[in-house]
């Protein structure tokens, strides 16, 4: 049964990938770090069926939310322990030369600092006394929230010559969309990112409690040049029986019985495993992804002699913006609007006061 499990997420992954095929092949680029009505009238490019441009829509003028823009905003330092007042756009500037590659197209940067911005926002209107991790701040600077780091540390964490060759891009990002943030029915939304999904993005409920709108499952066919794409992890199969059976105990798995043990059960519309029968035992993708340290629940196992290999695509939850996708929607000639609602199903971009 383990090889028909396997045989039968090649062949899922093969029907994700048969539109990718003529994309670039797979180079070692660096990996990324790492929830009202408009005059906008553009559609959502859902499939992205059609290609937009990159010039000219940026000049659209977005109607006002009825929001104004701190200009200091609190965070919570999680390498300090302290709380930092920082200028709200400042903010953003650390977090997109943390959270993506500065050597990514400047639409795809501009969608990440959109969404950077729109959750901060939802986080400070969530949080306003504070979250429960770090109640004297409604956000923080590590991965529980989004990566912040000062431009101080950024420049000393890169080569010689990144602040120079970079730095204007990620200031330009920033500004060139200053105050434009995501809304769905005229609220602020939580929009989720990650590194890359594999194919297709995630419904929202299929890996987090609650069905959200915005949050829908969306081909990302461009992601050809994210480096964890695919990866492996290889165990012998005594840890392999051994790491499950820590956490659910005796299931009876024995080296020869594994094709019989495992079993397929629920595959999400994202092509990522939601639940295996191991037994009997019923184990969620996400379970097997936390155990095995994995970098997405798009998964198979391989099993040679006295060693499996768990074989993966994708890196990340897989929910929401798909950051090499959004580069690689950018690459292709979309604008940041058009990577945005895409990723975003019915979102739409508005102006703050």
């Amino acid at each position: 049964m383990l090889n028909r499990m396997i045989y039968a997420a090649v062949i899922f992954a093969m029907l994700l990938t048969i539109p990718n095929i003529s994309l670039a092949v797979l180079e070692n680029k660096f990996d990324t770090k790492g929830e009202v009505a408009t005059a906008d009238t553009k559609s959502s490019n859902e499939g992205s069926e059609t290609k937009g441009s990159q010039e000219g829509n940026d000049e659209e003028i977005l109607e006002t939310y009825s929001i104004e823009e701190p200009e200091l905003i609190k965070v919570y330092n999680v390498k300090t322990n302290d709380v930092m007042v920082i200028d709200f756009e400042d903010y953003l500037k650390g977090v997109v030369a943390s959270e993506m590659p500065a050597e990514f197209n400047i639409e795809a940067l501009k969608a990440q600092v959109i969404t950077a911005r729109t959750y901060l926002l939802y986080r400070m209107k969530k949080y306003p006394e504070g979250q429960p991790e770090h109640t004297d701040a409604p956000i923080c600077s590590g991965t529980h929230c989004q990566v912040w780091t000062s431009k101080e540390d950024l420049i000393a964490s890169h080569d010689d010559g990144w602040y120079d060759a970079y730095w204007g891009k990620i200031e330009e990002s920033v500004n060139s969309t200053r105050g434009q943030i995501l809304t769905y029915e005229g609220k602020i939304i939580e929009p989720l990112f990650h590194s890359a999904s594999g194919g297709r993005t995630e419904n929202s409920e299929d890996v987090f409690s609650a069905s959200v709108p915005y949050l829908r499952s969306v081909e990302s066919p461009y992601e050809s040049e994210a480096p964890k794409l695919h990866a492996s992890v290889k165990v012998t199969v005594s840890d392999f029986i051994n790491k499950i059976e820590s956490v659910y105990g005796d299931l009876g798995l024995t080296k020869d019985n594994l094709d019989d043990m495992i079993v397929l059960g629920e595959v999400s519309e994202g092509g990522k495993i939601k639940t295996l029968l191991v037994n009997g035992a019923e184990i969620t993708g996400r379970e097997m992804r936390s155990i095995f340290g994995l970098n997405s629940t798009n998964f198979s196992f391989i099993q040679t002699g006295n060693e499996i290999e768990i074989v993966t695509t994708g890196y990340g939850h897989g929910v929401g913006m798909s950051q090499w996708g959004a580069d690689g929607m950018a690459e292709e000639g979309y604008n940041y609007k058009e990577i945005l609602k895409h990723y975003y199903t019915g979102v739409e971009i508005v102006s703050m006061k």
